[in-house]
This record gives structure tokens, C-alpha cells and sequence, in this order.
């Protein structure tokens, strides 16, 4: 536990020396006090497919993201822009919740800190800035929101961080091998 928060303030502390932190304020991830191992009941790694609850909006090859059919999404207590679900490889890696303005805000992050637990505001780790970034961290699931002050717009991600790196992969490009092969 020490050496994960010993390198998370390492490599904080270089990304805010480098400058890429100015406008960037955050406090490092808490632990997650209950791992959902999953959103909303579905499990990581569990098969998605359109059905009544599902559509998809779109097939990437080894990508697929899907929305809730019906009525607009909400999450929580508070009405959301959109809601994506996103498998890899046919196996449920991510949910991306997107949502405008402030009342928004301050009651999606008062629901995510009921959930997984409260934020650290201990001087020092929390300070106001243009982006605000809360991160939650369980064995399975992650969970992290970034909030933009200025535009009053947030992004939500929960996410298996096994899975997660596949989906990294199946976004990068193909090697070119320039007509080589092996």
C-alpha cells in the first residue's frame, strides 16, 4: 500500500514538474471500500449483445460500444448526456457516463463517494483548478471522474483495468512491418 501511494505521488509530482498538471488538480485514487466487481450488476467480462436493454452504436472490430435503449440515461441521481457501454473481445471492459453542469456534478460525486467511499481532502491532496480528476480503486474495478470548471462537463469511467489495457491495444494501430514479414 505504501509503495503504490509512494509512486502514485512520484509520478504526479514529475507530470505536474514537466507542466502538463498546471490547470490539473487531483486527488491520487482512494480505495474503493466495496469492489463492484462490475457496473450496475453486470460483471466485467460478462458478453453484451443488442437486445431490449442494449443497441449498438458501434463495431470496431475487437471494440464494440453499446447504449440503453429507451429514455434518456440517468445515473445515480442525476440525468446523464449518455451512458456507453464497451466490450473487447466480446468481454465487458467499460462504462463511460458523460453529463453537463454543476448541480450534476456535485450530486454524481456525492453518490459515487456513497458508494465506493469518501474522497481524501486532507491539505495538500485536494486544491481547485480548472479540471478536478477523483479516482476510486478496488481489486477489479476502477472508477474515475473528470470534471472541466470552466465548461461544467464531466466524464465518468468505470472501468476493470485488466481489460481496460486490452481495449488500449485494440485502438492501436497496426505495426508497420514495411512489407517485412515474420
Amino acid at each position: 500500500m505504501f509503495i503504490r501511494d509512494f509512486l502514485l505521488r512520484q509520478v504526479f509530482l514529475a507530470m505536474l514538474l514537466s507542466g502538463n498538471l498546471l490547470v490539473v488538480t487531483s486527488t491520487l485514487a482512494v480505495e474503493m471500500k466495496d469492489d463492484p466487481k462490475g457496473f450496475e450488476g453486470i460483471p466485467w467480462g460478462a458478453t453484451l449483445s443488442e437486445s431490449d436493454t442494449f443497441g449498438k452504436v458501434e463495431d470496431a472490430g475487437r471494440l464494440k460500444t453499446y447504449e440503453l435503449k429507451g429514455e434518456p440515461p440517468t445515473f445515480g441521481p442525476a440525468k446523464v448526456e449518455s451512458m456507453r457501454f464497451t466490450t473487447v473481445d466480446d468481454r465487458f471492459a467499460r462504462v463511460t457516463v458523460r453529463y453537463r453542469g454543476r448541480e450534476a456534478h456535485d450530486q454524481l460525486l456525492g453518490f459515487l463517494q456513497s458508494r465506493y467511499g469518501p474522497l481524501d481532502r486532507t491539505p495538500g491532496q485536494f486544491a481547485g483548478g480548472a479540471v478536478k480528476i477523483f479516482a476510486w480503486q478496488g481489486l477489479e474495478t476502477v472508477v474515475s471522474l473528470r470534471y472541466e470548471t470552466r465548461s461544467d462537463r464531466g466524464i465518468i469511467f468505470f472501468e476493470n483495468p485488466a481489460l481496460a489495457a486490452r481495449i488500449e491495444g485494440a485502438m492501436a494501430p497496426d505495426q508497420d512491418l514495411g512489407g517485412a514479414t515474420y
